[in-house]
This record gives structure tokens, sequence and C-alpha cells, in this order.
């Protein structure tokens, strides 16, 4: 029986400390709440969800404080000093009337941590709808700097690529200068030749005229 309060005790203290976690999560939620100002039917119904837990948390309290008195009466008194031997002592009616106490107390005791697991399990469905909308709130703004990161990205390619219509307008028109120096050069290498060819032609027509004289 010992055992069993025991292991009731630890129950009780790990449904506590979720109850605290989850009135953390709740005020955490109202907090977000206020900030993003959301309708105030939500804000009652985490302000409704905080009282039932403040309720649970009372309730617990008191069932800890119940199963801390049944230790204390399950205890073994302070040993007396030791007296002179006895008969044969009768069986302790002392532990017959502590188990009569605790069976109904037992009995009482597993249907309210029944209870309040069925009562925490809705509240945890309900702080997960109410993170699911505060995501679905949230979406908006991490879309947004999504948008801005898109946008961004699509003007650095397109800086990207006007800075290669540059470098390829400068190699065309680099191109462009090579061909019209080319054209330029050409007349003007037509002309030294003819002239060369002009130059020769006299000079072969003034040697045979001297030869004939």
């Amino acid at each position: 029986m010992l055992l069993l309060l025991l292991l009731l005790l630890l129950l009780l203290l790990l449904l506590l400390l979720l109850l605290l976690l989850l009135l953390l999560l709740l005020l955490l939620l109202l907090l977000l709440l206020l900030l993003l100002l959301l309708p105030l039917l939500l804000l009652l119904l985490l302000l409704l969800l905080l009282l039932l837990l403040l309720l649970l948390l009372l309730l617990l309290l008191l069932l800890l404080l119940l199963v801390l008195l049944l230790l204390v009466l399950l205890l073994p008194p302070p040993s007396p000093p030791p007296p002179p031997p006895p008969p044969p002592p009768p069986p302790p009616p002392r532990l017959l009337l502590l188990l009569l106490l605790l069976l109904p107390l037992l009995l009482l005791l597993l249907p309210l941590l029944l209870l309040l697991l069925l009562l925490l399990l809705p509240l945890l469905l309900l702080l997960l709808l109410l993170l699911l909308l505060l995501l679905l709130l949230l979406l908006p703004l991490l879309l947004l700097l999504l948008l801005l990161l898109l946008l961004l990205l699509l003007l650095l390619l397109l800086l990207l690529l006007l800075l290669l219509l540059l470098l390829l307008l400068q190699l065309l028109l680099l191109l462009l200068l090579l061909l019209l120096l080319l054209l330029l050069l050409l007349p003007l290498l037509l002309l030294l030749l003819l002239l060369l060819l002009l130059l020769l032609l006299h000079h072969h027509h003034h040697h045979h005229h001297h030869h004939s004289q």
C-alpha cells in the first residue's frame, strides 16, 4: 500500500509539472496574441483555459496534501523504549482501519486522475489549434519575406544579365571598330600598291629610254 501511494504521489507531481508547462505555454500564447492584436474571442477563450488550468492545479494540490496525510498516517510510529517481553501480540487493528480508510480514498483518487487526464487532452488539442492559428497568422509575414527574397534574387539576375549585355555590346563595338579600320585600311593599301606599281613602271620606262640612247 505504501508503494502504491508513492506511485500516486509521483503521478500527481508529474501532472502538476505538465499543468505548469501548459500554463506557461498559454501565457506565451496570450502574449503573442496580444502582440498580434487578435480578436477578443480568442483572448477570452485563452483566459477561460487559464482559469480552468488554475482550478486543476488547485485540485491537484489538494490531492497531493491528501496523499501526504495518508503517507504520514501509514508511517510507523516512533519506537518506544523496549518493554519487557510481552505475550504474543494480537493482530493490530490500526492497519486494518487504515486499509479500510484507504480503499475508498484510492477509489476516489483514480477516477479523479482519469478526469484530469481527460481534461488535459482537450487542453492540449486547443493549444495545438492555437499554435496552428498563430502559424497561419504568421504565414503572410513569412510569405512576404519569401517574396522579398525572390524579388532581390530577380533583381540580382537582371543586373547580371545587364552586365552580360553590356559586355556583349562592348565586344560588338570592338568588332565593328575593327571592321571599320579594315575597311579604311583597304583603300589605303590599294593606293599604296598602285603607287608602287606606278613607281616601278616609271623607273622601268626611264631606264629603258636611257639605255636606248
